[in-house]
């Protein structure tokens, strides 16, 4: 994709303008792939504009699809400055979707760039995928003074990175900082990405747009290099709000540089007389405390406007009644696509067209309205492609609804484990689902904001879109963490679905990252050889379970005899017998022994990664469910294969 370096107008006079006007900056569109006017993808595109122009009161950022069938879907998302108020962003966006259809009035992928926010959008999926093309490289047509010496100024451009890394791990994926050069002379930074990228892959994409400064900004006063996933700035003037940085939608217009360098020191410069030190001293006291009392008030300011913001937040997520009833035509049994412990799902579509999958739990939760928002509220807010997402709730009468987006080729179990439909789960499709799995799950364990333990793993909550890439769904019994070195937890109340069950979690109610790394073990091992695990979790069924057969065959060197019919033709046997080596590591009885999801997911992409002999697995053979459902719990709260006993309430 191009490539652009353009200068920066004139700040001055970009700072003259009302602060409510959008100030472009360029766009990028190119023309190898467009669409007929009036078409079908047309009508899905200004749909799209539509429902992100109307979002813009969320947290200054925003994606969204239009669109039923695969040619003529529209991706789409915005994400304005991290340091600009809802009214700005929402001024920006509307700018944004009203201008880019003259600009770019039939190309199907267009990328556009102003000040205050950027809009994407696309004919293919690009949710959570970390993008450097196309780029567009803007610098200040100033030199930095001859009084900074050029290995100083280069080693604090080369700090940004420590400013990537915070911005990587803020909930909001937006940080900034000022560090010293010189005397009075600071640089001032901003950094961003869009909030669906992973912690990790907003590290690398800022780390990746800091490394062009250098190229294209080289002993210039300012700089930035703008990505579609990210952007970098720096300035030798503080262009951007620090009382209202660290909020989730963005604070005021930046402040007015100082006319020259020269003229902003003689504003801070004294004399210092010998005969007047005490007074001087004195001063400078006061000045100190006088600065900490309104560092205090900012912070307060902040804090409060944070707590205003998240509220907003909540409010924003949640839907009228009246509202879904509408979508769902009043929860009609021809739009129910499903039914578990956890009460009926079905299928809406909103006025706008968006396609929802509305879950109607069965029961109350027990839990507060405030504590189930903001339980809400955090769900909400992971985002990653290979996560069903989850776009609000309703809380009317006696209704307690979740609100997701609608996948439509419904879960991997509806074609795993049927003969007629296996046959479109290729080896390649299949290592697609695999991968996706296991990189969704590492999102929940490291790249998310909470650490985020899943427990009901299996086949029938992987859900495939219209490219059949997975998508985890189901977070009625994961388990939030917020402290970084807290791993996991206990319970008596034992919830999930024997089969994929960690023995520890079974057994003793202890669930942790590695009983989601087991779960996942038997779901590879599944979708390796198409059968299911169930055999053996019967009380009258005493057959082996399909983890207990793989061991077998993997001791006795048959493990080839696993392999699913269908894949004969399309798997190469050595690929094979690693996945099988992979999923066998991961189904260890001892939690300690299996590998994290870090490692799982290295261990799938590199086949240079040697493997470690997998330790005997755990087995469940000949136990009696309902016995074991009496021993942990008050209430029998364990299920069998593809019926899932949930709380009510994701958590």
């Amino acid at each position: 994709m191009a490539e652009v370096i353009l200068l920066f107008l004139s700040v001055v006079t970009l700072l003259s303008f009302p602060t409510t006007k959008a100030y472009y900056l360029y766009h990028i569109c190119p023309n190898t792939t467009v669409f007929t006017p009036n078409s079908t993808f047309q009508s899905n595109l200004n749909h799209l504009l539509s429902t992100l122009s109307s979002n813009t009161t969320r947290t200054g950022f925003y994606n969204a699809t239009s669109g039923r069938t695969p040619n003529d879907t529209v991706y789409g998302l915005f994400l304005c400055r991290g340091d600009v108020t809802t009214t700005t962003c929402k001024s920006c966006v509307a700018t944004a979707t009203s201008e880019v259809v003259q600009r770019c009035p039939v190309e199907k992928e267009v990328v556009i760039w102003y000040d205050d926010c950027m809009l994407r959008y696309s004919n293919k999926s690009f949710f959570s995928v970390e993008a450097e093309s196309p780029k567009v490289s803007l610098l200040n047509t100033q030199n930095v003074s001859i009084s900074i010496e050029p290995n100083r100024f280069s080693q604090v451009l080369a700090s940004l990175t420590e400013v990537a890394t915070a911005a990587a791990n803020s909930s909001y994926k937006f940080a900034t900082r000022e560090v010293n050069i010189t005397g009075l002379i600071s640089l001032y930074s901003l950094e961003q990405c869009t909030q669906d990228l992973s912690s990790s892959d907003c590290n690398w994409c800022l780390v990746r747009a800091i490394a062009e400064l250098p190229t294209c900004c080289s002993r210039r006063q300012g700089g930035r290099v703008l990505y579609p996933s990210c952007n970098v700035r720096y300035e030798l003037y503080p262009f951007y709000n620090s009382t209202s940085a660290l909020a989730p939608a963005p604070g005021a217009r930046p402040l007015s540089p100082p006319s020259s360098v020269t003229k902003g020191k003689s504003k801070l410069s004294a004399i210092v007389i010998p005969s007047i030190l005490a007074p001087v001293a004195l001063s400078v006291l006061v000045v100190v405390v006088a600065r900490c009392f309104i560092c205090k008030l900012k912070r307060a300011k902040r804090q409060q406007n944070e707590a205003e913001n998240d509220m907003t937040t909540v409010e924003s997520l949640q839907f009228d009644l009246g509202t879904v009833e509408a979508a769902t035509k009043k929860f009609s049994t021809d739009n129910m696509l499903g039914e578990g412990g956890f009460g009926q799902v079905f299928k809406g579509t909103l006025d706008n067209g968006l396609e929802i999958a509305v879950k109607r739990l069965s029961k109350s939760s027990g839990q507060g309205v405030r504590e189930f928002k903001n339980e809400v509220l955090l769900v909400a807010k992971l985002q990653h492609r290979n996560l069903v997402k989850l776009l609000g709730f309703c809380l009317e009468g006696e209704e307690t609804l979740l609100v997701y987006e609608y996948v439509p080729n419904k879960s991997l179990d509806y074609f795993l484990f049927e003969a007629k439909k296996r046959e479109q789960l290729d080896w390649s499709r299949r290592c697609t689902i695999i991968g996706g799995i296991a990189r969704g799950i590492l999102y929940l364990h490291e790249d998310s904001r909470l650490r985020v333990i899943h427990r009901d793993l299996k086949a029938s909550n992987i859900l495939l879109d219209a490219n059949m890439n997975p998508k985890i769904s189901d977070f009625g019994m994961a388990r939030m963490f917020g402290v970084d070195d807290q791993t996991q937890g206990n319970t008596r109340r034992i919830v999930g679905t024997y089969g994929y069950m960690a023995p520890e979690y079974a057994m003793e109610g202890l669930y942790s990252v590695k009983s989601d790394v087991f779960s996942f073990g038997i779901l590879l091992l599944e979708i390796l050889t198409g059968r299911k695990n169930i055999l053996g979790f019967h009380p009258t069924n005493s057959a082996p379970t399909l983890l207990s057969f793989t061991w077998q065959l993997w001791n006795e060197g048959k493990v080839l005899e696993l392999m699913d019919p269908m894949l004969k033709d399309s798997c190469n046997p050595n690929e094979f017998l690693r996945c099988i080596r992979i999923g066998l590591l991961c189904v260890q009885e001892d939690a300690n022994n299996r590998p994290t999801m870090s490692s799982v997911v290295l261990m799938l992409k590199s086949e240079s990664i040697s493997l470690s002999k997998p330790e005997r697995p755990a087995f469940f053979t000949g136990r009696s469910i309902n016995d074991h459902c009496h021993t942990l719990g008050d209430l029998p709260s364990c299920s069998v294969n593809a019926l899932t006993i949930s709380d009510d309430i994701p958590r």
